[in-house]
């Protein structure tokens, strides 16, 4: 059996159990949301003991140099013994500035950081509220902007986006702590064809790439696809479509699978993304931003129709996963 020390006191592990689970499963408060690795909410730093090396997949070299690991990915062998701490020391304080309703599920919250965060548009940052609760969410806004911008999906019995819903006001305290992930516009090659595709506040991120690759000169034609069940789901639409006007390069298509109309097309997002990519997407750079399954099958599908790997960047939402056991809480 292994053992987890934890501030101050020793926690035994089951079999294979990960040490999130296993403290988890023993009363102690631990951020995390998705458990699945991608979050990077429930990171942990090695005081003392080894950290496999599968806890520290994906995370920054500085990171792993300084023993940070990803506590739901984390399991020890048998007899071995692991000194945690928390990951406090990589938050920021801040405090929500603004709220606003952008469609009747969708949220914008945005935070002003005590000291600046450094990142780029598109990436995510895991958002810890006093009582540990932590939930990763993609940034819509821009480095240069004083606040950060995040697009909340309010989903019933949600403990985070609920609670920023109907509960928090201005002024109220929280924690940032990031950023993460591969989905942000890299000036060079201001002619090359961008694609971007994503689903319900997928569109978070992707908002956040558009506004930067127009603000830095990008001449190359700019496809953006929001894709949601039917209409009542997108958001920011005159918004964007004011964009198109105003940028003859920024080619907007919203989709729905039901309920058409207009130039909201009708059909799945994936099909309508792929009859936009020509036979040769030589010099195409793709951004990929929704849920797992949409996100995995349409990065296999631009592969096939010719996009090099290195030039799709895709950052899937995972829905957070609460201990076995307990009743699935959400966003």
């Amino acid at each position: 059996m292994a053992k987890v020390k934890h501030e101050a006191a020793w926690y035994p592990l089951e079999s294979g159990e990960t040490v999130l689970d296993g403290l988890l499963r023993q009363g102690v408060s631990v951020p995390h949301a998705c458990r699945a690795g991608a979050c990077q909410s429930c990171l942990m730093r090695a005081v003392e003991g080894s950290v496999p090396a599968a806890a520290q997949v994906g995370l920054k070299d500085t990171l792993q140099a300084r023993n940070y690991f990803l506590a739901c990915a984390c399991r020890l062998p048998d007899g071995a013994a692991l000194e945690v701490a928390g990951a406090g020391e990589l938050r920021i304080p801040a405090r929500i500035v603004a709220l606003e309703s952008l469609s009747p599920d969708v949220l914008s919250v945005r935070l002003e950081t005590e000291s600046p965060l450094s990142y780029r548009a598109g990436q995510y940052i895991t958002v810890v509220r006093g009582d540990g609760l932590a939930r990763s969410y993609s940034l819509a806004s821009l480095p240069r902007e004083s606040t950060l911008e995040l697009h909340v999906r309010i989903i019933p019995g949600g403990a985070m986006s609920e609670w920023l819903a109907r509960d928090a006001r201005p002024g109220e305290r929280v924690e940032v702590q990031g950023p993460a992930g591969d989905c942000f516009y890299v000036p060079g090659q201001p002619e090359a064809p961008l694609l971007l595709a994503g689903t319900g506040t997928g569109l978070a991120p992707l908002y956040g790439i558009v506004r930067d690759a127009l603000e830095a000169g990008h001449t190359g034609p700019i496809h953006l696809f929001h894709g949601a069940r039917e209409p009542g789901g997108l958001y920011l639409v005159e918004r964007l479509r004011q964009w198109a006007t105003w940028h003859p390069n920024l080619h907007y298509g919203p989709t729905v699978l039901t309920g058409g109309g207009g130039d909201v097309r009708e059909g799945t997002l994936e099909a309508l993304v792929l009859a936009r990519v020509p036979k040769r997407p030589t010099g195409w750079r793709a951004y990929l931003c929704g849920n797992a399954e949409g996100v995995l099958s349409l990065r296999k599908k631009l592969f096939l129709a010719g996009f090099s790997l290195k030039d799709i960047h895709a950052d899937a939402f995972l829905p957070s996963t609460p201990p076995a056991g307990r009743v699935a809480g959400a966003a």
